[in-house]
């Protein structure tokens, strides 16, 4: 399905390097917060308290967590769970009081406002369980890598493979770079949309990647060099793009806008992957690719002439 059809090739690639510069700057800049800042980690990796309480009717979340943050705790974390009535309440854990009185003084100012609320229990959460999170999202992290490598390899030829996992790389690297500058909260969610923007984003390297093959082995295009059979590969996906990449950044935005405080940053995530994802697939991945060497001979194995001498009787 396409929208429309660009007749004229996009030259893409006559502008790579100058792009490909403000990419490697981002990239620079993005690790350089994540050293000197670092991420704003959630009670999830760092420790903390979680409350778990009880209202008679609906819980009015926004109201909750407005109470919490007027009585001194503005890192929180309120969510429904089970029933509308139930809530989870998630605080850091605080220098000068323990998880016990921390637990009383939220319930008290909870209670000033609604005397229906009834506390079921309070758990504390150690770092160790966060660090262990951290552990295996990592792991996570490498084996999604590893394994993209490996069906790139597999599929398209290693050059392909490792321009991928670097355009990728840079995509994960930048969002993170963004949570670290503001210091946005980072969560197990936020590290489950990190893993989606890997995927989603090798999905549209392996498109391009595809087209490029395809436009190498057709015979029409016998006399284009490299540069030009990137551009031809990009122009004739663009509709796909659009409409793919379009279509996913309306959902991710009813997420951001009205799926409330629960999915704001899981949605600023995606936000972020998917329109850098488009940037990166155009000019880290099919730029990096091109400037490895990949050539036509690489995806078309010469075909082996037959010896004369095969089968002939002595």
């Amino acid at each position: 399905m396409e929208l429309f059809r660009i007749k004229k090739d996009i030259p893409f690639m006559r502008h790579a390097l100058v792009f490909n510069a403000i990419s490697a700057l981002t990239f620079a800049a993005a690790v350089f917060f994540l050293f000197a800042k670092g991420l704003h980690q959630s009670i999830e990796f760092t420790g903390g308290t979680v409350m778990e309480v009880v209202y008679s009717k609906p819980a009015d979340l926004e109201a909750i967590r407005k109470t919490i943050t007027d009585i001194g705790f503005t890192d929180n974390q309120v969510t429904s769970f089970g029933t509308a009535h139930d809530v989870m309440i998630r605080l850091p854990a605080q220098k000068d009081i323990n998880s016990a009185q921390l637990s009383d003084k939220v319930l008290a100012a909870l209670t000033a406002k609604d005397a229906d609320v009834t506390r079921q229990k309070t758990e504390f959460v150690g770092p160790q369980v966060g660090e262990e999170l951290a552990h295996d999202g990592l792991m996570a992290l490498a084996f999604v890598v590893i394994g993209i490598m490996i069906y790139l390899a597999l599929r398209f030829e290693w050059k392909f493979a490792v321009a991928a996992i670097i355009a990728n790389l840079h995509d994960v690297i930048i969002i993170l770079g963004f949570f670290a500058f503001f210091q946005w909260e980072f969560s197990l969610t936020v590290l489950a949309a990190v893993l989606a923007v890997l995927g989603y984003s090798v999905n549209e390297s392996v498109v391009v990647f595809d087209r490029v093959r395809e436009t190498f082995r057709d015979r029409r295009y016998g006399k284009l060099e490299t540069p030009d059979i990137m551009n031809h590969a990009i122009t004739s996906t663009i509709s796909r793009t659009i409409i793919t990449h379009g279509s996913t950044q309306m959902m991710v935005l009813a997420m951001l806008f009205f799926g409330g405080h629960t999915l704001h940053y899981f949605a600023v995530a995606l936000t972020i992957g998917i329109l850098f994802g488009i940037y990166s697939s155009v000019f880290v991945a099919a730029a990096v690719a091109m400037w490895l060497g990949v050539r036509r001979e690489d995806l078309i194995k010469p075909i082996k002439e037959k010896d004369e001498t095969d089968g002939a009787v002595v």
